[in-house]
């Protein structure tokens, strides 16, 4: 049984305005949107299990990358070699990550990731800088081990928490392959979308991935990453104090995870069930519709 298995037109509702939200924030403030996915998924939503939760949104993230590929793709952004090279080594880290996510207590994993939450708002605080030099990572024969190695570490971490893993693909990439800036940013939506497709694919040969909220989500961050880019366009002069706004929530977001997960009974009108938040995943069968 999935979420949506006897509950209202509500959720539904939810889980498109969640997921347009995702994708607003994501086009408007260039990246961190994703990382917002899970704990809506929970607290708005109304998902009660962890690992059900990030395998959603793991599918949410890959589809949403994967159509941002496009039009960078289109416009000339993508380094195709180096991030293949960067990408499949990072499958083998995001199949590793997911597995070792699923065997986590959902607890303990929903608190490692309100932490790394507060990181990922940090680091985006923090302007980029280009590196000053040309991307010519492409040809470059010594430089295949760099991106072997960042790329099987950032899989690993998408995988584990079930996010897109942009805030650390795009610098892997300009540290492993000397790319430029636009060149990392519109190659790490290949491996952004392959690390959470990977992830979801594994989660749900668990059936941990609702399906009908994930279709949802992902509609609504279409929508929402539309209007976002629109809004980009028009606000492209406060980039800085809109990064700073929505890191200062990620913040506030990951505190509350953080004390939900410290004082359940204490914020939570009722007990959440154990099984859902707290036991690993082991020896799953799937759930009859």
């Amino acid at each position: 049984m999935n979420l949506a298995d006897g509950v209202g037109m509500g959720t539904h509702v939810l889980a498109v305005v969640c997921g347009g939200f995702v994708g607003f924030s994501l086009a408007l403030t260039g990246g961190g949107g994703s990382i917002l996915a899970v704990p809506l998924l929970l607290y708005v939503v109304g998902m009660k299990d962890a690992h059900l939760a990030i395998g959603t949104s793991a599918l949410a993230v890959a589809v949403n990358a994967y159509a941002n590929l496009i039009p960078h793709a289109r416009a000339g952004h993508v380094r195709w070699r180096s991030g293949i090279i960067f990408t499949v080594a990072g499958i083998g880290g995001a199949l590793v990550g997911s597995e070792l996510g699923k065997l986590v207590d959902g607890r303990h994993l929903i608190g490692l990731f309100a932490v790394l939450m507060i990181v990922v708002a940090l680091l985006m605080l923090r302007p980029r800088k280009d590196n000053g030099e040309t991307p010519s990572g492409n040809g470059v024969p010594y430089l295949t081990p760099r991106l072997l190695a960042t790329g099987l570490g950032a899989g690993g971490m998408a995988g584990f928490f079930g996010i897109g893993g942009g805030f650390l693909i795009v610098p892997g990439l300009m540290l492993a392959s000397r790319m430029e800036i636009i060149y990392a940013i519109g190659t790490s939506l290949f491996g952004v979308g392959s690390f959470g497709l990977t992830t979801a694919l594994n989660y749900a040969r668990s059936d941990l991935v609702d399906w009908p909220v994930a279709i949802e989500f992902i509609l609504g961050g279409v929508v929402g990453g539309w209007l976002g880019a629109i809004g980009a366009r028009h606000l492209s002069k406060t980039r800085g104090a809109l990064n700073a706004i929505f890191s200062t929530m990620i913040i506030v977001v990951a505190i509350y995870m953080l004390a939900r997960t410290l004082y359940p009974a204490a914020l939570s009108n009722k007990h959440v069930p154990a099984q859902a938040t707290i036991a690993p995943v082991t020896n799953v069968q799937p759930r009859s519709s």
